[in-house]
This record gives structure tokens, sequence and C-alpha cells, in this order.
């Protein structure tokens, strides 16, 4: 069977696609940038990749027509963009008047939990984007989510970075707001589970675990499960903008998406009672057991995707494509060269660089201006990396991303996303000779841009010459 998948390079979409190769479908991913997606890592399955941006238009003509299940699993809720809203109502439109010119039976929407005639502007647009997806010539079968739970989930990764780096909270009355978690795996379940299943065509859907929990009692349950001791304590009075502050200093969400959480929050997210669950035979992960699996994917370096590196960046909004080629004209370069002891060894060290691993020299320095770009509104180095000894291209690397992961030819380039008065890449590659060439390209921005550079330089020679030594001894 013909299947679309939009949204292939997000959470939801890196975790279902597995799901539908194994059932020997063929999967059609929809991308906005080709190179941000590892084809290599379905070798000799049915997958073919479509370069769509679903805000134009024009683009949509790359989707087969022969089409028999499309997912619609696009969001924009961490978008810099305050107009997510009407970019989602663009997408979905542009989307469902493309779908009704195809042979699609049925279109699977995974939206959120709407029970509350106060909407936030996150759910509220949610259920626009299903109006706006039902009334057509295919069935429409909507899933509805509350908070998923599962290794590199938004949900999943701020409720860590809380629990595990503040032993006393004082936190927002929101904390009192009860939800209906659910398990990665179960969601997993259900938009497999619907496909072509006749019974759940033209209906909705909310899906949750089995348990009722505050966000506090989820934070104290996530809490026992480390085995670390917590205190929580409400506040009557903190503003939504207090709130969104405080959950961007303290995890690794951006501002943008922490606001809208917060506007979310503060609304009841219970399933109503349905059927689904014992029509498409699913056993419910209940939290604890979910935050278990989690951590024993992420032990065991198994995170298949992370919310972080489906993030939305105004800074390569333009797509990877525009930036693999490092400028020359009108730069300022670092370049260093070290012959390699162990070639294997120094590949592992490139490759393993960034997050809990470090960058080798003056770590310190590293966290400052993580904590510098963080205050001006970056993103710091909060982000990490999901797996500590593979990269692919479009992963989040700390404050970089990642342009090429080749290792076939020895070669990493990464390009800055923190708040800089210009460009930046870094490159590490080894030559035929077993030399390792480390590069610092910065492309200033005017005359600060320009004063910027010389500013770091010494800190340059400190950590760029420790850290090429350290991956050349391997």
């Amino acid at each position: 069977m013909k299947i679309l998948l939009t949204g292939a390079t997000g959470y939801i979409g890196k975790r279902l696609l597995p799901e539908l190769l194994d059932k020997n479908h063929e999967v059609y991913c929809c991308v906005r940038d080709k190179k941000r997606f590892d084809l290599s890592k379905f070798k000799n399955k049915k997958v073919h990749l479509i370069e769509v941006d679903f805000l134009k238009e024009e683009t949509l003509i790359h989707i087969p027509k022969d089409i028999d299940i499309a997912y619609y699993l696009i969001h924009s809720m961490s978008t810099d963009n305050d107009d997510f809203k009407i970019l989602e109502n663009i997408s979905a439109l542009n989307f469902k008047n493309y779908m009704e010119k195809t042979s699609v039976k049925q279109v699977i929407y995974l939206s959120g939990i709407i029970n509350d005639t106060i909407l936030s502007k996150h759910l509220e647009s949610r259920k626009n984007v299903e109006n706006i997806l039902s009334n057509s010539s295919y069935a429409l079968t909507t899933l509805r989510a509350g908070i998923i739970v599962g290794s590199g989930s938004a949900s999943f990764e701020i409720i860590r970075d809380l629990v595990e780096k503040l032993p006393v909270m004082i936190a927002p009355k929101w904390v009192k707001t009860k939800t209906q978690p659910i398990a990665i795996r179960n969601v997993i379940e259900y938009l497999s589970g619907v496909m072509e299943n006749k019974e759940t065509y033209n209906k909705s859907y909310d899906i949750g675990g089995p348990d009722i929990l505050t966000y506090k009692e989820m934070l104290l349950q996530f809490a026992y499960i480390r085995k670390l001791r917590r205190k929580i304590f409400e506040v009557p009075v903190m503003t939504p903008r207090l709130s969104s502050y405080w959950l961007y200093f303290v995890t690794a969400t951006s501002y943008s998406l922490a606001k809208n959480l917060v506007d979310s929050m503060k609304i009841e997210v219970i399933c109503k009672e349905n059927n689904l669950k014992n029509m498409l035979n699913i056993n419910l992960i209940d939290y604890k057991e979910s935050i278990r699996i989690a951590f024993d994917k992420i032990e065991h370096n198994q995170v298949l995707s992370s919310w972080k590196d489906a993030q939305t960046s105004s800074i390569l909004s333009d797509g990877i494509s525009s930036h693999l080629e490092v400028p020359s004209y009108g730069c300022f370069l670092d370049v260093r060269k070290e012959k390699s002891e162990n070639v294997e060894k120094s590949i592992e060290k490139i490759w393993s660089i960034g997050g809990i691993n470090g960058w080798y020299s003056g770590d310190f320095l590293w966290k400052i201006r993580g904590f510098i770009d963080q205050i001006c509104g970056g993103v710091g180095l909060r982000r990490g990396r999901k797996n500590q000894t593979e990269i692919s291209a479009g992963d989040a690397l700390d404050f970089w991303r990642v342009l090429i992961a080749d290792k076939e030819n020895k070669r990493i380039l990464l390009y800055a996303e923190m708040r800089l008065p210009g460009e930046a890449w870094l490159e590490f590659k080894i030559d035929q000779n077993n030399n390792v060439i480390q590069t610092a390209t910065f492309r200033p921005l005017g005359v600060f841009g320009r004063f910027y550079w010389f500013i770091v330089l010494p800190f340059h020679g400190y950590i760029f010459n420790g850290m090429i030594k350290k991956i050349a001894k391997g």
C-alpha cells in the first residue's frame, strides 16, 4: 500500500516510519529539506523522499496521485512566529486541496485533546486544522493526544530537566492541572492501528494512558523512578510570561515553545471515553512504566527521534542545502591540522563530540558561551545530542546543527544556531594522509561582527588547539 507521511523528520514521523516499513508498505516521506533526512538507515526499504513545503502550494505537485493513505503530522507549536495558527491553516488547506486530487482513501491526523470551551491558542489551532481537513472526498480519522511520554519527546525532556536539575521547585499554579499522559509506543500503535480500519472513518478519538495525573504528580513520579527526592511548592501568582521564562531557563525548550506550553498547561487534558483501545486490542502503558522504557532506550543509545531535531529554526528556514557550501570571501578562518595517531579512534571522537561528551577542551568556556546565548534568547547548550556515538544530517548538536555527517569520507560539517553577529561553520575532516583538519569559518555581519571575531580570538586559540589535539590523539 502507498502511504504519504507528512512531518517525516518530526518526532512522531520518525517513530512511525519504521513501523510502516516493517509492514512492507511503500512510504512517501514529505520533507522540507532532503538533506535533513538520513536515507541510508532504510536501505532495501520502500521509502521515497519528496521535498515539499505545505506553505507553498506549488511544491505539492511532487506528491504522487496514487496514494492510498496519508498521515498529517504537521504542527508549528515551536515556531518563532506568533502567527502559527495562520501558518497551520494555510498548510492544512493546501494539503486538503491537493489530497482531493489524489486517490487517497483515508487521512489520519494527530491532534490535541480538546475538552474545554476556553482553548489555548495551540489547541484552538489544532481544532481548526481538524475542521479544515474534514468534510472532504476522503475519510478523516483524528486521534487526539495530550502529553506524549517517550525518549526524546518534548514533554519527557522538559520534565526530566526540571526533576534532575531542581531539588526544590517553586512552581506556578498550573502544576495542579490534570492531564492524561500516553506512552509513545501506544501513540504509534493507535496511528498504525486505525489505518484502513473503516470503523474509524470520519471519527475522532481521544487517546491517553491509564493514569490521570496533575503535572505535580507527574514530576514527583518521575523523581521516584529516578530515585531522587524532590519538593514542589506552588505559588498562587506567577504570570504566564514568568512561567514561560521559568521553563525556558531551566529546561532545553525554546522560549516560543515554552510560551505555547504554558498557555496549554492551564487547561485540563483528559480523554473522553471511547472503545478504540479495545477495538485495536492495545494494552496501555502506565506513566511510570513509560518513563522506565524511555530511560532504557536512552541508556542503550536507541533514541530514534528527538523534538530538538525537529524544532523550527528561523536561522535555517531556507534549508540546509543553502549552507552546505562554506564561504571563503569576506570570512575569518581558524584552520588547524594535526596528524592522527589512530584514524578510527579519531573518527569516533569526532562523531561523539558535544552533548554529555563535551568538546574536549575548555568545556567551561563552552558552557559560558552557551549561557550567554541563552540569556540573549538563543538555544544555548541545552539541546545536547540524542545519541552519544552517532549523528546524522539535520540533528541538533548543542547550539550547532549538523549539515553533513559523512563517515565514508570522514567529514562532519556543523552550522551555528547560536545568536551571532554573522554566520559560523565548524568542520572536521580527515584527509588521505591521516591528518585531522579542523576549520572554523565565520562570516561577520557588519562592524560588530568583525569586532566579535577579535574578541573571541584568544579563546579560540585555547579551545580549538586543545580540541584538535584530543581528536588526533584518539
